[in-house]
């Protein structure tokens, strides 16, 4: 059965596909464009909390749960004090997130919110295949991860793969004005492991095990990584677990972009919208949709250079050493967080750096296995 023909279809109802929708919406140039969003579900998702650092205020922070403006690195190797100003390290939660675009969206009369599952677009007669019917649109944003990404072997994939526990303690332990980054010094095996603390009060935290590395482990492993590193390092002996989350995050430089046509923007993580070296997507994601709406406004191709080469580059070699050498990785973040500022580092870290700053960083990170990982991916 065909439905009624949108003018875009945003295939997908995630992070990525609900902001892109809000750009849509709250800008006056798409007024009056019929909009479909199609997912196979519009539940109000509770198992997800995204970080990211910017200067001053943002769209987001009315619904940030908190923010900092101090924070640790901690590893076997020294530590680290960073002082994030004019930066803030912020947190939000995948439900005030979902429950904020999806009112939003729900109340203009110019977006149809769908569910059902598309299996395929025919890019010949614009029009997405779902279970229950076929959706004609004028552009396809699709946030499907191809299925060339899971069957090639060609392309270096390493995975950031976490277990967090929200803990509440009866005595105050934390310090909710400082979160720390990463702390390696509990470490699994040979991996480039590490503990990840947001602290949201005195008695609360979501404290994560993480992982950068080729395979995936067992769920048991990150229990008794936490709950090592709350006794032994934190030295709590009493808390309460309020919820827990996990998730599996591709690192890779798989080229997703290579499927963006005139008809088809890939979009979120199928769209290759994860900083391949870090794992972070939130404002990545919503760095390439005001590079999406700037496009379509002054009528280029929709994709055309959501993507740097150089920095595509470096994260290739970052992945190809990880993927190499996993057992390095505690040095190359030590190094990383010692040896530059603050704003170097999210500057390199968002793409905002010049070549001569690039430079500064990769000296900074100096290690044989860069030269080798060089040759092999350049």
């Amino acid at each position: 059965m065909l439905g009624p023909v949108y003018y875009y279809v945003i295939i997908g109802g995630g992070m990525a596909g609900l902001q892109l929708a809000l750009r849509l919406k709250n800008d006056v140039f798409f007024k009056g464009k019929k909009i479909a969003i199609i997912d196979p579900s519009f539940s109000v998702k509770k198992d997800t909390t995204w970080c990211f650092w910017e200067k001053e205020t943002g769209q987001w922070d009315k619904l940030i749960t908190k923010s900092w403006k101090e924070g640790n690195f901690k590893s076997s190797l020294g530590s680290q004090h960073l002082k994030l100003s004019p930066y803030r390290y912020k947190m939000l939660t995948s439900e005030r997130f979902y429950k904020y675009t999806l009112a939003e969206i729900k109340n203009s009369k110019h977006f149809d919110l769908i569910e059902d599952e598309i299996s395929e677009i025919d890019a010949v007669k614009m029009e997405a295949i779902g279970k229950n019917k076929t959706y004609k649109g004028t552009h396809f944003f699709d946030s499907r991860v191809p299925s060339e990404y899971f069957e090639t072997e060609n392309y270096t994939k390493l995975y950031q793969h976490f277990k967090g526990y929200k803990i509440s303690t009866e005595k105050p332990i934390f310090n909710p004005e400082k979160f720390l980054m990463m702390d390696f010094r509990l470490k699994y095996k040979n991996s480039t492991s590490f503990t990840y603390i947001l602290p949201t009060s005195t008695t609360e935290a979501l404290i994560e095990y993480t992982f950068f590395t080729p395979y995936i482990t067992e769920e048991a492993i990150y229990d008794k990584q936490l709950k090592e590193y709350i006794a032994n390092f934190l030295k709590i002996d009493s808390y309460t677990v309020l919820q827990e989350e996990e998730g599996i995050i591709p690192m890779t430089d798989f080229p997703f972009e290579k499927n963006n046509t005139s008809e088809i923007t890939k979009i979120g993580t199928g769209g290759g919208w994860v900083k391949p070296s870090t794992g972070y997507a939130f404002k990545n994601t919503e760095r390439k949709i005001s590079k999406i709406i700037e496009n379509i406004k002054s009528g280029k191709e929709i994709s055309k250079d959501l993507f740097q080469k150089k920095f595509q580059l470096y994260d290739r070699i970052f992945l190809d050493v990880l993927a190499r050498r996993n057992d390095k990785g505690e040095k190359i973040f030590t190094d990383f967080y010692k040896k530059n500022t603050v704003d170097e580092i999210f500057r390199y870290l968002d793409e905002k750096t010049s070549i001569k700053e690039d430079l500064k960083i990769m000296f900074s990170l100096f290690d044989p296995e860069f030269i080798k990982s060089f040759f092999r991916k350049f």
